[in-house]
């Protein structure tokens, strides 16, 4: 198959998790024997930021683990049949613009043969309802949700059995344990501020257990505003910026455990979705303790892949006993990797990809 990819951005990860995704999705149709391509607009907002601080090394860096990938950048009006042309299946990102949605619509429409999905991975179906309706997707086949409660959302916009569950999840190709273990310290979160989603959860979790815990903490991300900054001075935080999503193996080899502490979305409208960085960092074989979340979808096993700590003082004796035992982390970090490579690789994505497209197809 010829398969169209249209996404924010390919080539920057700059807090654009949906690129991790996408690029070990798109990698493993390049394996089964497909031809893949790309799009991202001229001017993506995550490309001219990874730019402005880091400049272009900064954004050749972040693909460069990917060399058999390559984004088409797309200016205003770009020709969108000759992008479309022998298309069998296109996924359209829900970071796009609308009226590019409305457009590769259009084209569905007027006789395009393609199979078309929609492919939403944000909480803007509840945070925001009628930003994410006033899509036009009347002419798409159906709508790709990385998690249940979101695919519930769709059906109840009508969307009936023509919306898909399918989770983000780890590229094992990059995301594995380190093959000869080096000396850990401390604690690692990589994660961006974003707007105060998860500002109280992220003290309550991480940085006040961490202290009193007595264990470093490395911080990756970006938009990080100068109160934030404050805020992991005053803990001892050690702010380290931002991270090429490729890196991140590394940095997790080099430490001891690291923790999830989901955004609010995500623990009250949106329970079950844990977002890619858990599959990514149990992927890595380091130990993980979440903040309460709800596995509603049974993808994981608390308790064994990783800790939960239904409180701060749960997660500071959480973080005391995997400083001190280092079966346990082996315990946690052998399970967690080995349920990723059952059931969570972006090999097993692409698979359902196609089964999602076969049965639309049908």
């Amino acid at each position: 198959m010829r398969i169209v990819a249209f996404t924010h951005s390919l080539r920057s990860c700059w807090n654009h998790g949906n690129a991790h995704f996408l690029r070990g999705v798109l990698r493993e149709l390049q394996s089964l024997g497909h031809a893949v391509a790309a799009h991202e607009p001229e001017g993506a907002w995550s490309v001219e930021n990874l730019v402005r601080d880091h400049g272009a090394a900064g954004l050749a860096s972040s693909l460069a683990p990917y060399p058999e990938l390559a984004a088409t950048i797309d200016p205003p009006g770009f020709d969108l049949d000759a992008a479309l042309d022998g298309a069998d299946l296109v996924l359209v990102h829900e970071w796009n613009e609308p009226a590019l949605v409305a457009r590769i619509g259009a084209a569905r429409r007027k006789g395009g043969r393609f199979t078309l999905l929609f492919h939403d991975t944000h909480h803007r179906a509840v945070s925001e309802p009628d930003a994410m309706r006033a899509y036009d997707l009347s002419a798409y086949d159906g709508v790709l949700a990385f998690g249940e409660t979101l695919a519930e959302v769709y059906r109840g916009w009508g969307w009936g059995n023509r919306v898909f569950v399918w989770h983000e999840a780890a590229d094992t190709r990059l995301f594995r344990p380190p093959e000869v273990e080096a000396p850990r310290e401390g604690l690692v979160w990589i994660g961006n501020w974003g707007d105060g989603e998860r500002s109280a959860e992220l003290e309550r979790f991480l940085f006040e257990p961490a202290q009193r815990a007595g264990l470093p903490l490395d911080i990756w991300g970006v938009r990080y505003p100068d109160d934030a900054l404050a805020t992991l001075r005053r803990f001892g935080a050690r702010y380290r910026g931002w991270l090429p999503n490729a890196r991140a193996p590394d940095v997790f080899s080099r430490h001891l455990a690291t923790v999830h502490v989901p955004r609010r979305f995500y623990v009250e409208a949106l329970p079950g979705i844990p977002t890619i960085r858990v599959f990514e960092a149990l992927a890595c074989g380091i130990p993980l303790v979440s903040a309460p979340w709800r596995d509603s979808e049974g993808l994981f096993t608390p308790g064994r892949d990783f800790l939960v700590a239904p409180d701060g003082a749960a997660m500071e004796r959480h973080l005391r006993d995997l400083a001190q035992d280092p079966g346990l982390r082996s315990s946690l970090a052998e399970q967690g990797s080995r349920t990723i490579r059952a059931r969570h690789t972006c090999a097993h994505r692409a698979a359902e990809l196609l089964a999602v497209a076969e049965t639309v197809r049908g």
